[in-house]
């Protein structure tokens, strides 16, 4: 019965103490594709991606019914940095559910104008204001009813002391003529958030220290080690196990297993059984995490070891060095990639596997009907057939005594050729050992795409390649070779195809460069380089962010420039809020249901190249 009057009277000083409009809460994920839309549309760094802000601790003033019922503690702006616009998960600021949709567009629109850096956060967001109403006239209606709506919310100036008063007047003058007041009055207290202006002191994630470069092989080889990459793991966060509420009294360690999480306290400050712990959570697909306020005496460390020479890949040669693009200098550093071709050395050969040859025989049909018809070629040396009107031209040259050579006499039937080159890279990186569904991965369905893909180019007699890639930091990018384009498609490259695993992350514009040279050698009148991946750039270092995206870009711009046709076939339902930045509004696709890519990736192919 306590618990139960406790938790009403919680929910009823929540719900006065409240100021905002649950009845009108407009949600991130519902207008995200409008907001970036607009945000690109504007001229707003394609770069940029939308993305949830995380909430803050709300310093204003609160009310004594707020403070009682731990109301308006975090609260959550929008703000912008190198890589996101940040803006926040749920908006019910305002009376009015389009007014509260309005208010996500018209972030956007600010997010689009200038820093100001050099201004404090007052004056800045006066100046963002003014110039967006200046650059989109059409915005200043909106503008309009969103002020007013907010201004009505706003803390009445009668009701806070002097200093808080002439604050809120200033705020409010901003707000109705923007840029007309110098500074902000000051307080001992900050003001009530204007969500119509961007954060005014955001967040900044620490700056990732550089790796120590070794000095020698040994040193560098002890470096590798230490760095060895994390392992990404399928995380939930779940409720604080309650202390000494098991419902047995032996050590959870004898009942806790691989397989599934208990709920229960496991005694977090006992170190005794470190190795069992580790054991056991390097086995869970899924890992549970709480937050404790008590420290705990040891911690878990994963790495990602490379696997035994025994087992891997063999090296080809000893590496291709490759220049990245630096988006903060605008230049491209030579030699800060190096490429490592590598060849699977316990392939063996196989034939299509079964579940896939009634598949690969219809695409082979439809597929042939793609290849040139067989031509006649006159005039030639030798051949099948005497050509009639090279003889007759011939014989009427020597009956009227002209001199005429008689070795173009014949012609010869042969098939046409398309003029025609494509290398396929697939991401092989750690993120496609992802399942899909109840039997595949990511890795088995890109796995089945190269199969089709190279069963039904097969047929055409087009000239093609394939590769896998991933990365683990720009040294080593591993490229494993499939299919060169002097080889023919055969049993041996079934093997190889069959031998790829996920491997490490996605150093996109390193593959993508390394794609290129190899296209660019083909004397093919046309070229197309696509690129298969289930995610964006990402790497351990820098190369998670803008800067990857920024390479990569850099990247396919290179390729057009030789003239390379980039395309990219990606399964991230995510891909078309940072695809166009990268490939352009025509150069990518995103393919929703990830088992229909062996399908769906021949077919592309063919419309690409009709």
């Amino acid at each position: 019965m306590e618990e139960q009057v406790g938790e009403l009277w919680h929910r009823l000083v929540t719900r006065l103490a409240y100021r905002g409009f649950p009845q009108a809460a407009v949600k991130l994920a519902d207008v995200e594709r409008s907001v970036g839309v607009m945000f690109r549309a504007l001229g707003g760094d394609g770069g940029l991606q939308v993305t949830t802000a995380d909430s803050i601790v709300n310093q204003a003033r609160r009310s004594w019914l707020q403070r009682l019922a731990g109301a308006q503690e975090r609260i959550s702006l929008a703000w912008r940095d190198d890589s996101f616009l940040r803006l926040p998960a749920e908006v019910d600021w305002l009376p009015e559910r389009s007014l509260n949709r309005e208010l996500y567009l018209w972030l956007a629109a600010m997010a689009v104008c200038d820093d100001f850096d050099g201004d404090d956060w007052f004056v800045a967001n006066q100046r963002r204001t003014r110039q967006a109403l200046e650059r989109f006239p059409g915005l200043a209606g909106r503008y309009r009813r969103l002020v007013e709506a907010h201004v009505a919310t706003r803390p009445d100036p009668a009701s806070l002391g002097v200093e808080e008063a002439r604050a809120e007047h200033a705020i409010r003058a901003a707000l109705d003529v923007p840029d007309s007041v110098a500074s902000l009055p000051p307080t001992r207290r900050p003001p009530a958030a204007v969500p119509l202006w961007l954060h005014p002191q955001p967040p900044v994630a620490p700056a990732r220290p550089a790796p120590a470069e070794p000095d020698d092989d040994t040193a560098r080889a002890d470096q590798q080690r230490r760095d060895i990459d994390h392992l990404r793991r399928k995380a939930e966060r779940v409720k604080t196990p309650e202390k000494d509420r098991g419902l047995v009294t032996v050590r959870m360690e004898n009942i806790f297993t691989s397989g599934e999480f208990v709920n229960v306290d496991r005694g977090s400050e006992d170190e005794d059984d470190l190795d069992r712990a580790e054991s056991i959570a390097r086995d869970l697909d899924q890992l549970s995490v709480s937050r404790d306020k008590r420290r705990a005496a040891a911690t878990l460390k994963f790495d990602l070891d490379l696997p035994a020479e025994s087992e891997d890949d063999s090296v080809i040669g000893e590496g291709i060095r490759l220049p990245e693009w630096d988006w903060k200098q605008q230049c491209l550093l030579p030699d800060q990639c190096r490429i490592v071709p590598m060849l699977a050395a316990n392939a063996h050969p196989q034939a299509l596997p079964e579940r896939l040859r009634r598949t690969a025989g219809r695409l082979r049909n439809q597929f042939q009907a793609l290849a040139p018809a067989r031509v006649w070629h006159r005039a030639q040396p030798d051949g099948q057939e005497i050509d009639i009107d090279a003889y007759l031209r011939f014989a009427a040259d020597r009956h009227a005594g002209c001199a005429s050579a008689g070795d173009a006499l014949y012609r010869e039937i042969r098939s046409g050729a398309r003029d025609l080159a494509c290398l396929l890279m697939a991401d092989l990186s750690l993120s496609t050992d992802t399942w899909i569904n109840d039997h595949d991965r990511v890795i088995d369905v890109v796995r089945d795409s190269m199969y089709l893909f190279a069963e039904a180019l097969d047929a055409t007699g087009d000239r093609f390649a394939l590769y896998g890639f991933s990365s683990r930091k720009r040294d080593p990018v591993r490229v494993h070779l499939l299919k060169g384009f002097d080889e023919n498609y055969s049993a041996t490259v079934r093997g190889r195809i069959q031998a790829i695993k996920p491997g490490y992350y996605t150093r996109m514009g390193a593959a993508i460069r390394y794609a290129a040279t190899r296209l660019a050698l083909q004397p093919a009148g046309r070229r197309l380089l696509l690129l298969v991946t289930d995610g964006k750039p990402n790497d351990l270092d820098k190369y998670e962010g803008r800067h990857g995206i920024e390479d990569t870009r850099q990247a396919v711009q290179e390729a057009r420039r030789q003239g390379l046709q980039p395309f990219c076939v990606t399964i991230d339902a995510k891909g078309n809020d940072y695809l166009p930045h990268l490939f352009g509004n025509d150069g990518y696709i995103v393919i929703r249901r990830p088992s229909e890519l062996p399908k769906r990736l021949p077919l592309l192919y063919a419309q690409l190249t009709a």
